[in-house]
């Protein structure tokens, strides 16, 4: 099934190439979406209230918005830049008729319907609370790119990056599996949601923004002709490499405050063992400066997310000693 407003005049795999490399991206999203379902998914296994259809719906749901919103973003900035340099496979395959701006709307509008219509299971499972947490999602990926106050042009996204594909995603996929567990009723269940769900989701927030923050410093040039005040356009680079560290520091300390504070056995430590792949993608944002040389970086920094959720996940689903 192709697209919305794809044609079909076009030659060879470039329409599957096109999406997949410049707007599906799944070295990006695929990894940013699974990441936080999975220490979901370890907690819920650790609390014994694992529900296995409820977890990959919330998996689906959470690539369909963030999908959704990769795909408005790039509809937001044709519209705004319809010359831009930065893009020029999109503005070509524009001018060519290979995407349309109606069938990039419609792929949105589609994206984001059959998230909520996920969401509607889910409410139906967990409690309506489900639908209040999807379309705050949306939101905050529609005010990402959209509107003359896009925050995401303004340099505030990081904030939105780190709550919402940390501790909202993590907490949301956990809540939908525990919910059933002690009778979802009314709009929300506390004791369906301790604070390790919330906590949990730091370390993985903090290491999804730092995909943003390699986004913002090898499109800085881009950003600055544009007139989009991204972090590392507004304060400059070493700034956003300065945050880049921080955030990375905070994603390796949180495993000791989980073995040491929360209770989860030593067993939590695991995603220390991506420490070595964790210091060369630091090495590489803080010494590397041109385009090119960046471009990598963001599917390296998506695999380093995924590995280090997935060694969380089975950390904290090991029973305390």
């Amino acid at each position: 099934m192709q697209p919305p407003g794809v044609k079909d005049t076009t030659r060879g795999n470039s329409r599957r190439e096109l999406w997949t490399r410049k707007l599906i991206y799944p070295g990006h999203t695929l990894p940013t979406a699974a990441a936080p379902v999975l220490i979901a998914v370890g907690l819920a296994l650790h609390d014994r209230v694992f529900a296995p259809l409820p977890a990959l719906l919330a998996f689906f749901a959470g690539w369909l918005i963030q999908f959704g919103g990769v795909v408005a973003d790039n509809y937001f900035n044709l519209v705004r830049e319809p010359d831009d340099r930065e893009h020029p496979e999109l503005v070509a395959a524009l001018a060519s008729g290979l995407i349309t701006l109606p069938g990039l709307r419609t792929t949105v509008a589609a994206c984001w319907l059959g998230a909520l219509a996920i969401g509607v299971y889910l409410a139906y499972v967990a409690g309506p609370c489900v639908i209040a947490i999807g379309l705050a999602s949306i939101g905050a990926a529609w005010i990402y790119s959209a509107g003359p106050c896009a925050i995401g042009r303004l340099g505030l996204a990081d904030p939105l990056f780190f709550v919402f594909f940390g501790i909202v995603s993590v907490a949301g996929a956990y809540y939908v599996q525990a919910a059933p567990a002690h009778g979802a009723l009314g709009w929300f269940v506390p004791a369906a949601l301790p604070s390790s769900a919330i906590l949990l989701g730091l370390p993985v927030g903090a290491l999804i923004t730092n995909i943003l923050i390699i986004d913002d410093i090898r499109d800085r040039e881009f950003d600055a002709a544009k007139g989009k005040r991204s972090v590392a356009v507004r304060f400059g680079i070493a700034w956003s490499r300065a945050e880049f560290v921080a955030l990375l520091a905070l994603a390796y300390l949180a495993p000791f405050g989980f073995w040491l504070e929360l209770g989860f056995s030593a067993w939590a430590l695991l995603p220390l063992l991506t420490l070595p792949l964790a210091f060369a993608l630091a090495r590489a944002v803080c010494t590397r400066e041109r385009f090119a040389e960046l471009v990598p970086m963001t599917p390296r920094a998506g695999g380093l997310a995924l590995a280090y959720s997935a060694l969380l996940a089975a950390g904290v689903a090991m029973p305390a000693a």
